[in-house]
């Protein structure tokens, strides 16, 4: 039997996953063709702001690669737009001319972001954030220049915001109602917001109406209708998107505010369907990946012949990390009226609850802090939940099994766990017991379920270990280091131990890497492994490391490469400053940069130079490329400051010198600072110490960077003495449990604090973890001193071998 031609406008989340859910339904029904006016194959939008921040990149956000629609049989056009529907023939027309018949067709063209009417806003430097090619400005402009200014105080202005601010811009936010996030919380919630991600350096104009943008040919600043200005080379408008609805007005398709589609996501035009945020139903045009999703089933079972609940529409929420802070909304939260709320504000935890009642039923719900209870809250916000019989308030409850019974133990079958996929607990345990899924990344293939934001695996791994009892397997839930091997870090650590490993290619041959070679990943990797196990016997493969370790300089974008000299504490002298500006003189070396960590920066070093340079600096290398203790900041302290309370330069500097060159799974940063007031912003380091009166308190796990993170209070001390071996078993514990390049945040929060401090707590197992350390420390060479005595090396690296 011929196929029928389906035709779908639009490679976005909801169109493709209309195809994903036809494809379940009957996979031979339809010969497919997509068009996708982006470049790119279906991507998650709404992970767009973790490539802003670096840390991502576009293809790990890719949901369907090329191969997906190679495998399904899908003609793809990307980087081309339809520009007409003609019905009488039934076929679309592209903008390069291409004519494609359909039978079925459905029109899912997304929105487009809404730029305010503004005098200057068609400036160079003005942009809105919505898809790839705005990521790729954003991040451009970061490099030349620092001023930014993002209009939009929802969601998407706070996302660029914190990307922007991990790239090193000043950033400051202009929103026009008087708190944040006004759709998705109430007055308290983001008033707490504003106040978090003031700590992590946003500034925000509230209440504040954009008059104009000025500047010659590109942005120079804002002018507001109070007469006050702001300067910004930057503007980012993310004031709220409309439905991309002109395709189908042009075609004569009905349109309100989207595209007007029935309880079947069909238009007005025979045959012509619509999915996803260009479409209105019941004069609503969503907004959220859920009930795109949720269209997306209905639609693909009607168009399929198949019998399908009609769509009822969608009760909506919101369960996400604003910068690192867990906040959900849903229902009506906003109380007044008929409506009455139980509010919980914990201050010293800076968590907020909020539950609206209408009568006794919940109605609305937001968390600020600790979401974890959203997805129960939103299954009774839908079910409109009866809380006559239920305890509304409890105080100081014990933590523990008997008292906090697993949160998915109560959880009916029906309600969600993945909130952005629409997958029940019931979806889940079926697939467990029908299909044999025992690993979340396994649930995740056969239901969706954290597959989009991936915030609820950790919930998906409870109904896994609920359901199988004591049939699950945690170590089945271990994560490869790479698709060159099944094996874990853990299994790889031990296969060393145990088999006397000593290089790379003995441990892929013996451990039974699939791929002979390895790759980009497990290399390094594997390296760093080798030298954990056994620092004084391994030789550094240095090919398998990256470049810049390789090169001990940081690369940078033309081609040059930037060095930064170690100053212990950030402390330095007239010798080192003068050899410096000697150095920057001789080899002409355009950029001299003081860096965030105390430190001198000098950019634009030609690679033939930089053994000319280390040598001529006679300064030691300051690990700024490296997995290893990268500096330790220091504010003057008592020997200067009239509120310091105990030495912070002379700590610094003995950590510093003690623990320089040691290599660690991802970079490590300290700080220290000589009292409460944290001039050295010891909170947000690796490890840090802040003076108190008669000692030191030691913070870890803090982290400034992508994912802010406040560190943890891990021990009081008494002396400097104490606090070099706390941090030397503590930094030998990370070295020895953590996966490659896991950041010490990421790491505590696996493993927990708790945990941490039982392992420390025992004076014994101290005394070896600092054995190992001074083991590991005892083969530290300078490398640049190393590569300046070594002709062969220098040759090699600097004189024969190009860089890509």
């Amino acid at each position: 039997m011929e196929k029928k031609k389906l035709v779908l406008i639009g490679n976005g989340m909801a169109g493709v996953r209309a195809i994903e859910e036809i494809l379940k339904v009957s996979k031979d029904l339809f010969d497919i063709t997509i068009f996708g006016s982006e470049p790119h194959p279906n991507y998650n939008r709404i992970l767009l702001s973790k490539v802003l921040q670096g840390d991502t990149k576009v293809k790990d956000i890719t949901l369907n690669d090329w191969e997906w629609y190679e495998e399904n049989n899908i003609t793809l056009f990307t980087g081309e737009t339809v520009t007409k529907i003609n019905p009488e023939m039934m076929a679309v027309v592209s903008d390069k001319g291409r004519v494609v018949p359909y039978d079925e067709l459905i029109i899912a063209t997304g929105s487009v972001p809404f730029i305010l009417p503004l005098p200057g806003a068609d400036k160079q430097g003005v942009t809105a954030f919505r898809d790839i090619k705005d990521t790729d400005i954003m991040l451009e402009a970061s490099k030349n220049y620092k001023k930014a200014a993002v209009i939009g105080g929802g969601l998407l202005g706070l996302e660029a915001a914190r990307g922007l601010l991990n790239l090193g811009m000043d950033v400051s936010v202009i929103h026009i109602a008087p708190t944040l996030m006004e759709r998705q919380l109430d007055e308290t919630a983001g008033r707490l917001l504003q106040k978090e991600l003031e700590k992590q350096g946003m500034k925000f104009l509230l209440e504040a109406q954009t008059q104009e943008i000025y500047g010659t040919d590109r942005v120079e600043g804002l002018k507001f209708k109070d007469g006050t200005q702001l300067e910004a080379d930057l503007v980012v408008m993310a004031v709220g998107i409309k439905p991309n609805i002109e395709l189908a007005k042009e075609s004569g398709i009905a349109v309100n505010r989207g595209i007007i589609v029935n309880d079947f996501l069909q238009t007005d035009l025979p045959h012509v369907y619509s999915v996803g945020e260009c479409a209105e139903h019941n004069g609503i045009p969503y907004g959220l990946v859920a009930p795109l999703y949720e269209q997306a089933k209905v639609l693909a079972s009607h168009i399929c012949g198949q019998e399908a609940a009609p769509y009822q529409g969608s009760v909506l929420s919101t369960q996400l990390k604003v910068s690192g802070v867990e906040v959900f909304s849903a229902g009506d939260f906003m109380d007044g009226e008929d409506k009455k709320s139980l509010k919980v504000f914990d201050e010293q935890d800076g968590i907020y609850k909020k539950i609206v009642l209408k009568g006794n039923k919940i109605v609305g719900a937001v968390l600020f802090g600790d979401s974890k209870e959203g997805n129960r809250l939103f299954s009774m916000i839908k079910k409109e939940a009866d809380i006559s019989d239920t305890e509304k308030i409890t105080i100081l409850q014990p933590i523990g099994e008997e008292a906090g019974a697993s949160l998915v133990a109560t959880m009916s079958a029906d309600e969600i766990i993945c909130g952005c996929n629409g997958v029940s607990k019931g979806a889940i345990v079926q697939a467990i017991q029908e299909k044999g899924c025992t690993s979340v990344d396994a649930i995740k293939a056969c239901t969706s379920a954290s597959r989009s934001c991936g915030g609820c695996k950790p919930l998906v791994a409870d109904v896994l270990q609920l359901t199988l009892g004591s049939e699950f397997d945690a170590s089945s839930q271990k994560e490869a280091i790479c698709g060159c091997t099944t094996l874990s870090r853990e299994e790889i650590v031990d296969g060393i131990k145990e088999k006397g490993l000593t290089h790379i290619r003995e441990v892929m041959n013996v451990l039974g890497w699939e791929s002979e070679e390895g790759c980009s990943k497990c290399r390094p990797a594997v390296n760093y492994y080798l030298g954990m196990v056994n620092p004084t016997k391994y030789e550094d493969e240095r090919e398998s490391r990256f470049v810049n370790e390789r090169m001990h300089a940081n690369i940078q974008k033309d081609g040059t490469y930037s060095v930064v000299p170690r100053m212990y504490g950030g402390v330095t002298n007239a010798n080192e400053l003068r050899r410096i500006a000697d150095v920057v003189e001789k080899y002409e070396i355009p950029l001299v940069k003081v860096t965030g960590g105390q430190r001198i920066d000098l950019f634009g070093v030609k690679k033939d130079d930089l053994p000319k340079v280390w040598q001529d600096l006679d300064m030691n290398s300051g690990y700024a490329y490296g997995k290893s203790l990268r500096t330790v900041k220091t504010c003057v302290g008592e020997t200067f400051c009239r509120f310091g309370t105990q030495d912070s330069m002379g700590l610094g500097i003995d950590l510093e010198k003690k623990f320089e060159g040691l290599q660690t799974p991802h970079k490590v940063k300290m700080a220290v600072s000589a009292c409460p007031r944290s001039c050295a912003e010891s909170g947000f380091k690796d490890i840090g110490f802040i003076g108190i009166d008669g000692g030191w308190e030691i913070y870890v796990g803090g982290n400034g960077g992508t994912h802010v993170r406040g560190g943890d209070l891990l021990y009081k001390v008494k002396t400097d003495q104490e606090a070099m071996e706390i941090t030397g078993a503590y930094l030998q514990y990370y070295r020895e449990t953590a996966n490659y390049l896991e950041r010490t945040s990421a790491w505590i929060e696996r493993v927990g604090l708790a945990h941490v401090q039982s392992v420390l707590d025992d004076k014994n197992k101290r005394t070896e973890l600092n054995a190992r350390m001074d083991e590991a420390l005892s083969v530290y060479k300078d490398p640049w001193k190393e590569i300046i005595e070594s002709k062969k090396t220098t040759k090699e690296l600097f004189e024969t071998v190009g860089i890509s």
